[in-house]
């Protein structure tokens, strides 16, 4: 049996091959070569700096560094060309432990290896990641939210912060994006609805990494929603019926009367954002004087919210005539109190409430409730840090800033009956 040759000398007391005298197998020993490496007092090294990794000039050389923190992550370094010294060139992360292994050889070619051991400084103030809604069941048009507790102007940031908020779902996989709806807030859907009946996971990967300046991630809590059937409750205005859908299959035709001229109806998509089984609506809320002819204050029961200014799907028992023939609310869609009730008891939050061939404006994405699906697949890329970054596009610095729906405290107030 021939020996492997090996290429780099081999150290004094070692025999080239057989037995127990094999290299390969025998355990490194302490290298002689002084290796020294930069850390801040303590022990502690400063995460925005970068590793320095140097070995004394008197024959001896670095061959090899690997770097890893706690959870196994690389730390990716180029080695000088003479072999003097390592640097890092990734990111470390704040408040993580890390062991350096670090691979010599002396003058005369024998190898070693050095062990060293450090921990980084903690973040001076942690950025945290608050994802929404909370955990439970939902319709398959509910977005994911993320909240951040600090602002992310940058492109350069806020792809870096995006590539570390990760969404799955299973058993079938949804392939979607973020969406910067302004410098603390994203939303996450993919290119159609969610699949219905599946498991969606969310979770943060920023723990310790660097978002900008002195800011380091940390750790946050995941998500875990549940989608149940494919609800789409859609509402024609030009014949005043909602046809309900479950799952594919239409489930019931129900007469409705939508806004009124002047009062009209908002088209798109919506998704159901609460459900009220009683609101006191009162006109002076939205702006319409005591005493006018369109002034009203009524009792409504089986009220399903569809904007925080106040559209609703509810029971209108005063316009039963005109349901299924004529348009005469304020806005909202309304129905009889027995097809209200049955809506109210078939439709979760999340699930999808469509306006088709209203005269009224189409509902915007993000400042009066989730109306992220009226942005096409291509326009919702566009908001991703991380997609137009790929596509090249130059820094723009922060997104279009919406108002957050969820600071307004007009959101309660009922619209229209």
């Amino acid at each position: 049996m021939r020996c492997a040759l090996l290429v780099a000398p081999l150290a004094v007391g070692l025999t080239a091959c057989g037995g127990d005298g094999n290299p390969l197998a025998a355990p490194p020993y302490e290298s002689a070569a002084k290796v020294a490496y930069s850390a801040a007092e303590g022990g502690k090294a400063d995460p925005a700096k970068p590793l320095k990794v140097t070995v004394k000039d008197d024959g001896s050389r670095i061959t090899d560094v690997t770097t890893t923190d706690a959870a196994g992550r690389y730390v990716s370094g180029k080695l000088s060309e003479d072999g003097l010294s390592w640097q890092s060139t990734t990111e470390l992360a704040a408040g993580a432990h890390y062991t350096v292994r670090v691979s010599t050889e002396d003058a005369d070619g024998h190898p070693g290896r050095k062990t060293l051991t450090f921990d980084t400084t903690p973040a001076d103030a942690g950025f945290h990641v608050t994802f929404g809604p909370d955990a439970g069941t939902y319709g398959v048009g509910q977005p994911i939210t993320a909240a951040l507790s600090a602002p992310v102007k940058t492109q350069a940031a806020r792809a870096a912060v995006e590539s570390h908020l990760l969404v799955t779902s299973v058993p079938q996989a949804a392939h979607g994006s973020w969406y910067w709806v302004d410098d603390r807030t994203l939303h996450y859907r993919p290119s159609s609805y969610w699949p219905a009946h599946a498991k969606i996971d969310v979770r943060s990967t920023l723990g310790g990494v660097k978002v900008q300046d002195k800011l380091f991630g940390g750790n946050d809590k995941p998500l875990t929603l549940h989608t149940g059937d494919r609800i789409e409750a859609i509402t024609d205005a030009a014949t005043d019926h909602m046809t309900f859908k479950d799952d594919g299959k239409v489930v019931k035709t129900i007469p409705v009367t939508t806004g009124k001229p002047g009062f009209d109806t908002r088209n798109g998509i919506k998704v159901v954002l609460a459900k009220e089984s009683f609101v006191q609506m009162k006109s002076a809320t939205v702006g319409i004087a005591a005493g006018s002819s369109d002034s009203y204050d009524l009792p409504v029961y089986w009220a399903t919210r569809v904007t925080w200014s106040g559209e609703y799907v509810h029971a209108a028992p005063w316009s039963e005539g005109s349901q299924g023939y004529a348009n005469v609310s304020h806005g909202c869609t309304g129905m009889s109190t027995e097809n209200a009730h049955w809506f109210f008891d078939h439709v979760r939050q999340g699930d999808i409430v469509q306006v088709v061939n209203s005269h009224g404006p189409t509902m915007t994405p993000f400042d009066n409730g989730y109306g992220d699906w009226n942005l096409d697949a291509a326009k919702w890329q566009q908001g991703s840090a991380l997609g137009a970054k790929a596509a090249g596009l130059a820094e723009q610095g922060s997104a279009a800033v919406a108002k957050n729906p969820l600071s307004d405290p007009a959101r309660l107030r009922p619209e229209a009956a």
